[in-house]
């Protein structure tokens, strides 16, 4: 059952604390101030023992921030840069830059200028997850967790899967608990139902224990969407697509297209004058047949318009038809878009194409006045990949709520940019909310494109060092995966499954919620404190030490062959080895006295140790080597 929290009340109280430790207020609207105060808590939770991976790009390495809050222990494990060619490359990857410990990360000074320069980005992220504040009140929600960061190429899937898959091994190494925080996503990598290598990659990781947490996207003010149910020969949907903005890197649009499985389609690109009078198209392009890419033109009036395609007639994973069509922007004409299909559910969404970076933004579709038939477009299904993949955590933006200087409650409604749900298969997207509008974090002091105002400067080593505020589910993504850390702190055997369900069913829903509904702000408001009261009720594989010290002792841990565990109770108890998504991997059946657990064979990692006592079951970390 959900809460609908009176809001007056509770963030009246919360309010106190806003000046003292706090993010921009964002803290106390998630109630993240409340577990850093340990109210009604067995302690206070922080992020300790956990790490909080982020793949992203402008990473300060040497930013006070990462440091713990008294700016002397440094937290981060390890970087990849996978744009930096000079290497060496982390093991069994090869290309890129691997920065280990300490030393090597602060010699490094940020990651490599890129396709977006220098830039701030992922500081600024990762500070509002795991930042400890640099002395300011700017404090990150688990400010006490590890960190590791992945410079991102974003010019294949397999670079993303790599990402993941460093990450997780490194996690695997130091024996903790892993999130994954993805503040990024594109509207043509995978399928847009949520289907695809990248998804099959991110749930086999799901299933070894990962916990992804991911932005919903930044289109919900965007009309970019366009549906039409095919009813039948014949029926044709036409719709005109506007050129999103994008300044000097513009160069099109990008527009993705898929139908039902087993459900072919046809598309034609309209070019019109300014009355919206077809002046030259091309042939309705079949997908049937036509698997691959085409680079071509069409010239309209002596003026050449370029526009490529890629058709899947059948994608492997969903059985749809998938194409992507870019077209190259030329002033002085309107375009249009035709798509015929006897039958099925067509979707359709326009985002900018660009020439140095990873176009993501959208712009509209639009239904013109002398067109009454043709159809407009809406901001619907608009989470990205890989918000859109089932096991992610989707993650919505909205303004925090607070107590202004008049003693007035302002905020807390949805950002108008966080992208809409529904999503596909039923699957409610995104699934929380977070804030991620004017969240003042950490920026890079490497950066070269920061044009803003920063709110507040510290030195640190002689260099100076800025915080600013952003707006985005860029931002709101980060502060979920920091109260995810929060959780696993609490309870570090909870699945990500349940971890899921902590952070989606505590979540709490006010007249904001209420207005503007599920597929803007998902479950609701993320909650950490009713979240980290809520994991640390859940039995599950929690751990029980009492009973393993007065009755059982596991030795050597790490361990690597064999393991012994002494029990000191009579008959047989059962035992088991689980890994850290709750699959059991070896059994024994124990008695009294020293037994033997073989872990011979077994990955290097973190396991979970069950003895299945019927007095009082009990469990284990237990790391192998």
């Amino acid at each position: 059952m959900k809460r609908l929290v009176l809001m007056v009340c509770i963030l009246g109280c919360m309010a106190v604390s806003f000046g003292q430790i706090c993010l921009n207020r964002a803290v106390g609207d998630g109630r993240v101030d409340s577990v850093w105060q340990a109210i009604d808590l067995p302690q206070a939770f922080t992020g300790d023992g956990v790490i909080i991976g982020f793949v992203d790009w402008g990473f300060d390495y040497t930013h006070p921030v990462f440091y713990d809050t008294n700016m002397v222990h440094y937290r981060v494990l390890r970087a990849w840069d996978q744009f930096k060619t000079a290497g060496p490359a982390p093991g069994g990857y090869d290309y890129g830059t691997e920065y280990v410990g300490a030393e090597q990360l602060l010699s490094a000074l940020c990651d490599t200028s890129n396709c977006y320069n220098y830039h701030y980005h992922g500081t600024h992220c990762a500070s509002i997850a795991a930042g400890a504040g640099a002395g300011t009140n700017y404090r990150g929600v688990a400010f006490d967790a590890n960190l590791l960061f992945a410079s991102l190429y974003l010019d294949s899937i397999q670079r993303v899967m790599d990402a993941w898959n460093w990450m997780y091994e490194v996690a695997q190494s130091e024996g903790k608990r892993l999130v994954i925080s993805n503040s990024w996503g594109l509207y043509y990598m995978d399928n847009m139902d949520g289907t695809g290598l990248l998804a099959n990659e991110m749930q086999r990781l799901t299933d070894l224990g990962v916990v992804f947490v991911v932005s919903a996207g930044n289109n919900g003010d965007v009309n970019f969407h366009v549906h039409h149910d095919f009813m039948g020969d014949g029926d044709t949907m036409r719709t005109q697509f506007v050129f999103p903005s994008s300044g000097s890197i513009g160069w099109g649009a990008s527009i993705s297209m898929m139908n039902s499985a087993q459900a072919p389609f046809e598309f034609s690109m309209m070019v019109m004058n300014s009355s919206f009078q077809t002046i030259a198209a091309t042939p309705f392009i079949p997908t049937t047949g036509n698997d691959g890419f085409v680079d071509t033109f069409l010239v309209v009036n002596g003026d050449t318009v370029i526009y490529t395609y890629d058709i899947q007639s059948c994608n492997s994973f969903n059985q749809s038809p998938v194409v992507r069509l870019r077209v190259k922007q030329r002033s002085g004409y309107r375009f249009g878009l035709a798509v015929t299909a006897v039958s099925g559910s067509f979707h359709a969404w326009n985002v900018a194409e660009v020439t140095r970076t990873y176009g993501n933004w959208g712009g509209d579709f639009q239904a013109p006045a002398v067109h009454p038939d043709w159809v407009a477009g809406d901001n619907e299904y608009g989470v990205s990949t890989p918000g859109n993949i089932d096991c992610a955590v989707t993650v919505a933006a909205h303004t925090s709520r607070y107590v202004n200087n008049g003693g007035y409650m302002v905020g807390g409604q949805i950002a108008s940019f966080s992208s809409s749900g529904p999503g596909f298969h039923s699957v409610r997207k995104p699934e929380i909310s977070a804030p991620g509008r004017n969240v003042v974090s950490a920026i890079s002091s490497y950066n070269s494109d920061f044009t803003g105002t920063y709110t507040k400067t510290v030195v640190f080593n002689g260099r100076t060092f800025g915080f600013a505020a952003l707006s985005g589910t860029s931002m709101s993504a980060p502060f979920v995966a920091g109260v995810a850390a929060l959780v696993l702190q609490a309870n570090p055997y909870l699945t990500p499954a349940q971890v899921k369900e902590v952070l989606t069913s505590t979540a709490y829903e006010d007249q904001f919620t209420a207005e503007s509904g599920i597929e803007r702000f998902g479950y609701g408001k993320v909650d950490a404190y009713h979240a980290v009261r809520k994991a640390l009720t859940i039995v599950g594989i929690e751990e029980h030490t009492e009973a393993l010290e007065t009755r059982y002792t596991v030795f050597p841990n790490p361990a690597s062959g064999l393991c012994y565990i002494t029990a000191t109770t009579s008959g047989q108890t059962p035992c088991g080895l689980y890994d850290l998504s709750g699959r059991l991997i070896r059994s024994e059946m124990l008695h009294a006295g020293v037994n033997t657990l073989p872990v011979d064979g077994l990955p290097a990692g973190c396991y979970i140790l069950r003895i299945m006592d019927p007095d009082n079951p009990c469990n284990q970390k237990l790391i192998i080597r």
